[in-house]
């Protein structure tokens, strides 16, 4: 790696360059069961599993689907939450030399028969309350088994007990249509398997991109690049002691970033993982103060709830010391109450699908810009280009953020139109608009698709949005462009309201013209209960337009 700008500005304990040792995923699960075999790899509604008997586990798992007939290079999807049910089957499949195909649990029939057909996966272990969803599509797919999984079958004693007691789902293991509960195989007799012959450079997970600003694509990861990925950031977050730390896992595993923040980064400090399978806020409290998290990464809207509990006290959230922004831009005013409320650190990150996903952070310990994404991590370059003709730009000039690094993905999965469109000579061109600085931090401007074009000038929402943060009476907000005969595009803001205040339209106009140049100002204005999301937690633009558009067209 040459010496860029940047380097200069890392903590002390961060180097430019880190040595990746040949390891695959299920080589670096290993390595935890045997740093920390008694130590505690993952908690979940008062049952904990240690890392010897999760390492039993995944053997006993991969028997099974090995037992069944899935073998290296087989795809096999993961349809279901955070519970122990996930590290189990994700690390099975690696020891196999299978492909992972992580899948939102939140799809629809028409999605969830799309990427299982695109993907051509022929097993899927999902939970109970999924399977009917799974069971309409099977036949549209070439899925030859489903491995169904409970919440029960992880529960301890009379809790397990009393939610067995519910279960109405009447899924029972049907052998003639290939259809197991997963408690079932685990108890059947089956041939031991060895791991499978796997390096680096072998394909270990589809990753699809979120679809969230347009068709959904499998990003084709290798076990090289998600070792190298959760061995920047537990570099970059300076985690060095074995089996310290209780990470919250409210990230979807299923997603980039809370795979490799939350499963891949717990594995590779063998330390543990407090399971939550969505991010329910009083839930979420419960378990922060009972279990005491130290390592919480999440997105802007999960740190801005916690930030307006009722009556939340630094006594409830100050075990977490180390916390990891991403998905959309943190508002400052977020950030800095979420430090103040835990006395720990709070940075934001950038990343993407197509790179495995982390590529930029803000330094944790020293020199840092609100703001701004932070620095690319070590081993990872990164420059902004014009989008038209891909030419270098000057620091302090907006363009296309382009990155390349060990972490970039190979290719998407039967897209080479889209892969020769994104990936050239060895760099991601992004699709995001950003600036450097003179120091080597970056800052998004915001995505090539959601640019505002208002009467021949550029808005961009995120700074629109930056604004509307900063009032004392907004929760969140989220600006998109609406179509205008007159001026291209309007400025239009969408805003959740702080329970209990009023708020209205023109406090808000006269509020950002204080702050913003007249025709960044919002034009319209909506207030709204909710913001549609994803199931990471991030703002689904891409919804609100189309509601608007068929509002206009209604």
């Amino acid at each position: 790696m040459e010496k860029r700008v940047w380097h200069s500005f890392y903590d002390k304990h961060v180097p430019a360059s880190i040595p990746y040792p040949e390891k695959t995923l299920y080589d670096l699960f290993q390595d935890a069961v045997k740093a920390n075999p008694d130590g505690t790899a993952t908690l979940f509604f008062g049952a904990s599993i240690k890392y010897r008997q999760l390492g039993k586990l995944v053997d006993r798992f991969a028997d099974a689907l090995a037992d069944l007939g899935v073998k290296k290079g087989d795809r096999v999807a993961l349809i279901m939450p955070n519970f122990p049910a996930y590290p189990i089957a994700h690390f099975a499949v690696c020891r196999l030399g299978g492909i992972l195909v992580p899948t939102n649990p939140l799809y629809v029939e028409r999605e969830l028969a799309k990427q299982l057909s695109d993907s051509g996966a022929e097993t899927v272990v999902v939970m109970d309350k999924l399977y009917p969803r799974l069971a309409q599509v099977r036949n549209q797919t070439g899925v030859k088994r489903i491995i169904v999984t409970q919440v029960k079958d992880f529960l301890p004693g009379l809790i397990g007990f009393l939610y067995g007691l519910k279960d109405r789902s009447g899924i029972r293991t049907d052998q003639a249509n290939q259809v197991y509960l997963y408690r079932d195989l685990m108890r059947m007799p089956h041939p031991k398997s060895e791991p499978a012959k796997v390096g680096p450079a072998d394909i270990a997970i589809l990753l699809y991109t979120g679809g969230t600003t347009g068709v959904s694509k499998g990003a084709m990861l290798t076990h090289r690049n998600a070792v190298v990925n959760v061995l920047q950031t537990k570099t970059w977050l300076y985690i060095t002691e074995t089996g310290k730390d209780v990470l919250l896992c409210v990230l979807p595993f299923f997603h980039s970033y809370g795979m490799t923040t939350g499963l891949h980064l717990s594995v590779s400090c063998a330390s543990t993982m407090l399971l939550v399978p969505r991010f329910e806020l009083a839930e979420v409290m419960k378990r922060i103060k009972k279990h005491k998290p130290t390592i919480f990464c999440a997105v802007p809207s999960m740190y801005n709830a916690i930030n307006h509990y009722p009556e939340v006290s630094p006594r409830d959230v100050g075990s977490i010391q180390l916390c990891v922004s991403g998905g959309s831009a943190l508002p400052q005013e977020v950030q800095n109450r979420f430090e103040a409320l835990t006395g720990g650190k709070l940075v934001e990150g950038y990343g993407l699908s197509e790179t495995s996903p982390v590529t930029h952070v803000n330094p944790v310990l020293g020199y840092r810009k609100s703001g701004t994404i932070g620095l690319p991590m070590p081993d990872t370059d990164a420059k902004i280009v014009d989008p038209d003709t891909r030419k270098p730009l000057q620091p302090g000039e907006t363009g296309e953020l382009a990155i390349k690094g060990p972490q970039v993905m190979r290719e998407y999965w039967n897209m080479p139109e889209e892969t020769a469109g994104v990936l050239k000579d060895g760099w991601l061109y992004t699709g995001d608009i950003a600036v450097m600085d003179s120091e080597g931090f970056f800052r998004i401007v915001d995505r090539k698709k959601d640019l505002i074009i208002s009467a021949g000038m550029n808005v961009y929402p995120r700074e629109v949005e930056e604004v509307l943060h900063q009032h004392p009476k907004v929760v969140e907000a989220a600006v998109v462009g609406i179509p205008s005969r007159v001026r291209d595009e309007v400025v239009k803001a969408y805003i959740v309201v702080k329970k209990g205040e009023t708020l209205s339209k023109g406090e808000i106009v006269q509020f950002c013209r204080d702050k913003l140049s007249k025709f960044k100002v919002p034009k319209e204005i909506e207030f709204v209960e909710e913001l549609p999301k994803s199931a990471v937690g991030k703002v689904l633009k891409r919804v609100i337009r189309e509601t608007e558009k068929k509002k206009k067209e209604g």
